[in-house]
């Protein structure tokens, strides 16, 4: 079934492109979006009618489904015939579309996804449809519609990718999920990478309890699975186990540190009192012009600061490898590379969507609102990074033979 789902929309999708590349609408009797409006409305009312039916049965009364009802309604989609299933006791009272109603109101459904998608409650979106329309649309009708993004999710997913990134960021976000009834930790990894036309582009989303090298294998198998051949620059935040399984995948992508988090992580160990000194001293370490020049001032910052700490110190010099990476490369380069500021920017974005959601009810639920994040997020990735031209004549250079122009 869910295959049959995945092969109707890549059709749909297909005919949408082809009517959008000509100028046709995409709307009215003959558009792409009509037979997806349709599947979708059918969806609703049979998740609809299985819940009243469930509801009866938990206060003894005896109902099943009973045949089908065929009904056309107008919408902005053009006229549709929703075909349905009804109840032998014909208590069903259809709250999406009503018994008598037969004209949608226009786009409700994009509308109601769209306002999930920003982060409105379901309470807050009943509220609103009700102001608007006149309709009241119940908790369980409107988790029905948000649900129906689950193929979409699945697909994106498992979408085919660019054969090489030039530079991929990793970082993780926190949520809570509700699992046997009680509030469990869930890490979520974003994955954000610069195509050869030095456009942005999320490359998918994970969800797991722990991190580690097993973890980040299957992650990185998947990315080999959907046709990613090479990676060129990864930057990460001390990611557990990272460095071994993309070694093992992708050989020769260069891993760089984020210098911003290796920074707040050392302060974690300076009294107040020492901080401004000991960044003076810090900071000709990663400003650097070059990996040498920057061993150096390591050195002397362990002559001065060493004892006093010899964690912060020994931290520098065991993830030297990964943090000196940028020095490789010139200033354009560096500045897009030393830190995963543009992966924590989109956090930032995320986390205006999310900010009312105290506990997801589960993974499936806190997946679906971070795939409609990121649609309206990515709206804007549209031009590619600035001085990408020079950036990528310059990565062709570094990384000779791999990526051309």
């Amino acid at each position: 079934m869910e295959q049959q789902e995945t092969s109707e929309l890549a059709i749909i999708k297909k005919k949408a492109l082809e009517q959008f590349r000509s100028g046709k609408s995409l709307y009215g009797k003959d558009g792409a979006f009509a037979p997806l409006l349709k599947a979708f409305l059918e969806a609703a009312l049979q998740e609809e009618l299985e819940a009243h039916i469930k509801e009866e049965s938990e206060v003894n009364i005896v109902n099943r489904k009973n045949g089908k009802v065929s009904k056309r309604i107008k919408s902005d989609a053009g006229e549709i015939e929703l075909v349905t299933s009804r109840d032998r006791n014909g208590t069903f009272e259809p709250e999406i579309i009503k018994k008598r109603e037969t004209i949608l109101a226009e786009s409700l459904q994009d509308r109601i996804i769209g306002m999930y998608g920003l982060g409105m409650s379901f309470r807050d979106i009943s509220d609103h449809i009700e102001e608007m329309y006149d309709m009241r649309i119940s908790h369980d009708t409107l988790s029905a519609i948000t649900e129906k993004v689950t193929p979409m999710v699945k697909e994106w997913q498992s979408r085919p990718l660019e054969s090489v990134y030039c530079i991929v960021w990793m970082d993780a976000m926190f949520f809570k999920v509700k699992h046997e009834g009680k509030a469990q930790l869930r890490t979520v990894y974003n994955i954000l990478g610069v195509n050869m036309e030095g456009k942005k582009e999320l490359l998918g989303v994970y969800v797991s309890e722990l991190e580690g090298a097993k973890f980040w294998l299957a992650v990185l198998t998947d990315f080999k699975n959907r046709g990613v051949s090479d990676i060129l620059i990864a930057c990460i935040d001390g990611l557990n186990g990272f460095e071994q399984a993309i070694l093992s995948i992708y050989p020769q992508t260069e891993v760089q540190s984020c210098i911003v988090h290796q920074i707040r992580n050392s302060l974690k160990y300076v009294t107040n009192k020492d901080r401004a000194e000991f960044m003076k001293d810090l900071k000709p370490v990663y400003q650097a012009t070059t990996i040498e020049q920057g061993e150096i001032n390591l050195e002397k910052c362990e002559e001065k600061w060493g004892k006093r700490y010899a964690v912060v110190i020994k931290s520098w010099q065991k993830n030297w490898h990964k943090l000196s990476t940028y020095f490789k490369y010139d200033e354009d380069i560096r500045r897009i590379i030393y830190t995963t500021n543009t992966i924590e920017s989109y956090h930032r974005q995320v986390r205006k969507v999310t900010k009312n959601k105290a506990i997801f009810p589960s993974d499936e639920a806190l997946l679906r609102l971070m795939y409609l994040a990121h649609k309206n997020i990515s709206k804007s990735w549209t031009i590619p990074i600035k001085n990408w031209q020079l950036t990528l004549s310059q990565l062709v250079i570094l990384f000779k033979g791999r990526i051309s122009i």
